[in-house]
């Protein structure tokens, strides 16, 4: 009898061997200098082809170096190595996609903060979003808006 279970069992150890072995789901890491694998990481690259909620065509700048380590409206310490913006109108914590016209690189951003009340522009972005859609050179560039995801 114990002949008869040996070849089961070994087959079974050798799959939960190999199936141990296999590479599992994982979320998808920003290498980014100075950033770390975070949530909003995770949502982004959940959301990257999301239907558009709402649309808008109009010009983006990016912060200054010196809003570093400010507050931003609501509250956060704002950072130019993260991935947000500041929005006249949308809610706090929507998430929308950042499209420049003129070679349809994309960068997806949280909304975490107000423009300057004279600010002509429809959003400002942080520098790493402004290199993700090669707009540092020029300063300015027109983009496209895309609301993914509503914030509260």
């Amino acid at each position: 009898m114990a002949k008869n279970l040996a070849i089961p069992v070994l087959i079974l150890v050798t799959l939960s061997i190999i199936s141990g072995c296999s590479p599992s789901l994982r979320y998808i890491e920003d290498n980014s200098p100075n950033t770390s694998p975070n949530y909003d990481t995770v949502l982004f690259n959940h959301l990257k082809f999301s239907k558009s909620l709402k649309s808008e065509i109009g010009i983006a700048s990016y912060y200054d170096k010196k809003f570093n380590g400010r507050k931003t409206s609501n509250g956060e310490i704002f950072s130019n190595n993260d991935l947000t913006a500041a929005h006249k109108e949308f809610p706090f914590n929507t998430i929308v996609r950042i499209t420049n016209t003129s070679n349809n690189k994309f960068v997806i951003v949280r909304i975490n903060d107000r423009p300057h009340k004279n600010n002509k522009r429809i959003i400002d972005i942080t520098e790493r979003a402004a290199k993700t859609i090669d707009i540092i050179k020029d300063g300015i560039a027109e983009v496209l808006i895309d609301v993914l995801q509503w914030g509260s």
